[in-house]
């Protein structure tokens, strides 16, 4: 699967670049007051955590009354997946997550980011229940309570039961949408005395497009863009619904926001003008998703650019999409954008990427720490919010076993203690973030890349299922206990 078929390359994905808008972006007067912090690092009381999804890392399939989901019938395609692997074992943390909690504990790590797979819990999507589906999550978050690890749920990543997509077209219907608003009221009566908060859809922009649009992704198909516009629509209607879910049938104080792979804007050169710029860019870039949760409308430029091929939608529905949320979560790993001023159109030009701009173990992971500082300070003045969670960062690495069983990742390190400065940079002058999720705890299956690409801090050799700390479980095991990102 060649690299440009990214697992977060999407820069098409929101609709895009919004040639010849008109009304300008405000800019905030100043950013939110610092908060209380340690000396010379992150905030007091800052969240550090570690993240996995359930197809990724569960195995265990055919256990216990889990029904199929679009990923168990994708990866049998033949060639869609790189080295020809499944999830159908993966990790085996459906049975080994009591091991697993513990090497969370061993980093220090205060919050675990998991996801529930809505086929374990309803086999096909709706209908009755499935009770042992269930029984796993209240054993899991159980054990993380039991270990002072604060569960962080996710409804939705990417496993959607194949019977909605039999049956409705997936995302294609807004019948799924409303199956999956009763699906998160469900997990939210039954697991929110003890979870306190839910992200609802994990990276729209990506399960969409690649999904939907390209087909490289489950379930594999190639739409018209008018379509895959529409699906993207579906998509922040299903989060609205989550939303008024979760509110509805959730314990009092219960948190809700989306988790979402932003399309990552900086300014090329930090000039007001260039800021300014990135600040539009960013807005209009992310204008087909995030903007309309936020806002409650499509902006007239992503309106404009799309023509004849933008969704359909009620003002009903705009109102559900914007239901308030508690908190959003931004997705970061590399810069998809470096913008300038323009006085053309939009206001913004986004640059071409050099080819020999440097990226680690996959290509498409382009290494730009500033994107980490950049993203949550223009985002929390974009839409005026006060907590911030980056919900996945990390890298894939070469990780090599050396001949004494050690894993000396100084790549991966490199990657972290770059990014980390630039967030504890973006911290100390009030940017609202409130906690970080290291994706990932430990090697997993990578979507197509299958279990080529190695994101864990910890190595998972994935015929015996051990589990061996890299080196950079060392180094994020202190960022943690000095609170700074120095470590």
């Amino acid at each position: 699967m060649p690299d440009k078929f990214s697992r977060r390359q999407f820069a098409k994905i929101a609709g895009l670049s919004a040639a010849g808008m008109t009304a300008p972006l405000e800019l905030a007067d100043a950013m939110p007051a610092a908060v209380s912090r340690s000396a010379g690092g992150f905030p007091q009381n800052f969240l550090w955590g570690t993240a996995t999804s359930s197809y990724q890392v569960e195995g265990a399939v055919d256990v216990d009354g889990r029904g199929a989901s679009i990923w168990d019938k994708f990866v049998r395609i033949p060639g869609k997946i790189e080295d020809g692997t499944t999830g159908d074992r993966a990790n085996e943390h459906y049975h080994r997550y009591k091991d697993d909690i513990a090497l969370i504990k061993e980093l220090g790590c205060k919050a675990y980011r998991f996801s529930v797979a809505w086929p374990r819990v309803f086999p096909d999507g709706d209908g009755k229940p499935n009770p042992k589906g269930l029984d796993f999550y209240d054993r899991l978050i159980d054990e993380l309570l039991k270990n002072g690890i604060e569960p962080w749920l996710t409804l939705y990543h990417w496993d959607l039961p194949q019977s909605l997509q039999d049956r409705f077209g997936g995302w294609r219907s807004t019948e799924t949408c409303k199956i999956f608003g009763d699906y998160a009221a469900y997990v939210a009566e039954h697991l929110t005395d003890r979870v306190k908060n839910v992200f609802t859809l994990n990276e729209s922009g990506r399960f969409v497009y690649f999904g939907y649009g390209v087909g490289i992704d489950a379930p594999g198909l190639t739409l018209p863009q008018a379509e895959v516009n529409q699906i993207r629509h579906n998509s922040a209607l299903a989060h609205g619904l989550a939303v008024q879910a979760v509110r509805a049938h959730g314990r009092r104080g219960t948190r809700v926001g989306p988790a979402e792979n932003i399309d990552a804007c900086s300014p090329a050169i930090d000039t007001p003008e260039n800021i300014r710029a990135a600040e539009i860019a960013l807005r209009e870039m992310n204008a087909g998703y995030l903007n309309v949760i936020m806002t409650g409308r499509y902006t007239d430029a992503f309106l404009q650019y799309a023509g004849a091929d933008a969704p359909k939608y009620t003002e009903a529905e705009l109102k559900i999409i914007s239901s308030p949320v508690d908190f959003l979560g931004l997705n970061i790993y590399a810069p998809q954008h470096y913008i300038v001023a323009s006085d053309q159109g939009a206001g913004f030009m986004p640059l071409p990427v050099p080819k020999d701009f440097p990226h680690m173990n996959s290509n498409w992971l382009r290494i730009g720490p500033e994107t980490i500082y950049w993203v949550p300070k223009l985002a929390a003045n974009i839409w005026k919010t006060d907590a911030i969670y980056i919900s996945e960062n990390g890298t894939s690495g070469d990780d090599q076993v050396m001949q004494d069983g050690k894993i000396y990742d100084t790549d991966r390190i490199m990657y972290l203690r770059n990014y980390l400065a630039q967030l504890q940079r973006a911290t100390a002058e009030g940017v609202p973030v409130r906690g970080y999720f290291l994706w990932s705890l430990m090697d997993n299956f990578e979507w197509v890349f299958g279990l080529n690409k190695r994101f864990g801090l910890y190595h998972v050799n994935f015929d015996t299922q051990v589990r061996t700390p890299k080196l950079s479980a060392s180094f994020y095991r202190n960022v943690i206990a000095n609170n700074a990102a120095g470590a």
